[in-house]
């Protein structure tokens, strides 16, 4: 359940940092007030997780998910290049991602 719990909070982060492009320095209320929500509830999430996780591992997986997702939002929905050293980068922090889950209890 704490993977779970921790894959949540890192979409959520996706959802908030792809938030604050629509913002636009937080002037625009309604993507200021999802943006806002998804930081505490990602936060929130995070802690949880990190009841049964370790500090290290809850947050490098939750900072991976999120800079992983929003890298492909990015490439998908506002046409940043998506170039193979990019893909491929994008694709070590997966595999860091995957790493981290097999050898960490919990």
């Amino acid at each position: 359940m704490p993977w779970l719990i921790l894959l949540v909070a890192g979409l959520l982060e996706v959802v908030w940092a792809v938030g604050l492009k629509y913002t636009e320095g937080f002037t625009k209320l309604v993507p200021s007030a999802i943006t806002l929500v998804a930081m505490a509830a990602s936060v929130l999430l995070l802690g949880i997780a990190m009841r049964n996780l370790p500090l290290g591992t809850a947050y490098a997986v939750w900072t991976g998910i999120g800079t992983v997702g929003t890298a492909i939002v990015g490439m998908l929905l506002l046409g940043e290049p998506a170039g193979a050293l990019r893909l491929g980068c994008i694709a070590l922090i997966v595999l860091g991602i995957v790493g981290l889950k097999l050898v960490t209890p919990g």
